[in-house]
């Protein structure tokens, strides 16, 4: 694990000044450093997203907890919930002894949780405190600061409200953004519905991309496939993808080829299998619990006969007391991977 007492440097990887980028998207709840080193073994070059940590934790819980990280998750993005510029601030000083690629502001997520806090998607209504936000971090490190943000929130006019909320971000100094295609309503819908209900309007995030050519925008929002992610790269800089690559994980061993040019080889099955159970051996010796791991496979080999066998065993069996990295050897033997893809699982 990656820890404060080793002072790492970031891994280097440019990924705003290296062409086109393919990112999974922070989850809270989700992408945890378990889910991200899964998701490292099928994609080398994918940017991954830390959850959400509100900036209060950072300065007051326990940092070892919140922000260690293996190392091998790199190119990796730190992203911080919070509106006050000095809290954000004194964050970043104290994340960038872990050696993050990319601290990451939330202004997209519209839980009743995130907006008691006064930050989120709320903080579309006040361009002025992103603004400060995003220059206290600036000042802060050395690495890319970035926002995530949606193109409006309840009765805002999008087309309005974005053009200038991205003039604040480029004169406070963001390396990036990430613009979630949908507004949130932020009093009637749930975080569920803020992703599916509102329209998706990419058209706009296009049309952002054209007014702004010096800066990096990557879109998100309703992307489930590899193939629609190269169609959306043709407009802008970067996709990003969500419940799609974690629900449906295996799109993302073809990344690295079909996003980024890399040779098309085997995904080595067996070796994956391996370094989870490996993983999990360690873990468990540290007193953790198999699931902690397992839950974020679930979503592995959709489309591969054995699937649903390979779902039963890890959800049925990953969370019994004493599970061991057994399982997890079990549920890829249901699996038919010589076979590959049949869509019949």
């Amino acid at each position: 694990m990656t820890t404060m007492a080793e002072k790492p440097a970031n891994s280097g990887f440019s990924h705003y000044s290296n062409g086109k980028v393919f990112a999974v998207a922070p989850m809270i709840d989700w992408t945890d450093t378990f889910c991200r080193r899964f998701h490292r073994l099928l994609t080398r070059k994918a940017l991954l997203y830390t959850e959400m940590i509100v900036a209060d934790a950072i300065l007051h819980g326990k940092r070892d907890r919140l922000l260690d990280f293996d190392a091998s998750e790199h190119p990796l993005a730190l992203q911080l919930g919070g509106s006050d510029p000095h809290k954000l601030a004194e964050a970043v000083r104290i994340a960038n002894d872990w050696g993050y690629d990319e601290l990451n502001l939330n202004v997209g997520c519209p839980s009743d949780r995130v907006q008691a806090g006064t930050f989120g998607a709320c903080l579309m209504r006040e361009p002025e405190t992103v603004e400060a936000g995003i220059r206290a971090m600036k000042t802060a490190t050395t690495v890319p600061v970035t926002v995530k943000c949606r193109i409006g929130v309840d009765d805002q006019q999008p087309e309005e409200v974005l053009p200038d909320f991205l003039k604040r971000m480029i004169g406070a100094g963001a390396d990036a953004i990430w613009i979630h295609a949908r507004k949130a309503w932020l009093k009637g819908l749930s975080p569920k519905e803020n992703r599916e209900v509102p329209p998706l309007d990419y058209a706009l995030v296009y049309r952002m991309r054209e007014e702004n050519p010096d800066l990096f925008i990557g879109i998100n929002g309703g992307i489930a496939t590899l193939d629609d992610a190269s169609e959306h790269l043709k407009h802008v800089d970067g996709v990003m993808l969500g419940r799609a690559a974690y629900n449906n994980a295996t799109i993302l061993t073809a990344v690295d080829s079909h996003i980024y040019g890399g040779p098309e080889t085997p995904t080595d099955w067996d070796a994956i299998r391996d370094s989870m159970m490996e993983q999990a051996a360690r873990h468990i010796a540290q007193g953790g619990r198999l699931v902690h791991l397992t839950r974020h496979m679930v979503g592995l080999f959709q489309g591969f006969a054995g699937a649903r066998r390979f779902r039963q065993i890890l959800s049925a069996d990953g969370p019994k007391p004493g599970a061991g990295p057994e399982v997890i050897a079990q549920a890829f033997a249901a699996v038919d991977i010589q076979s590959g893809l049949v869509r019949s699982a």
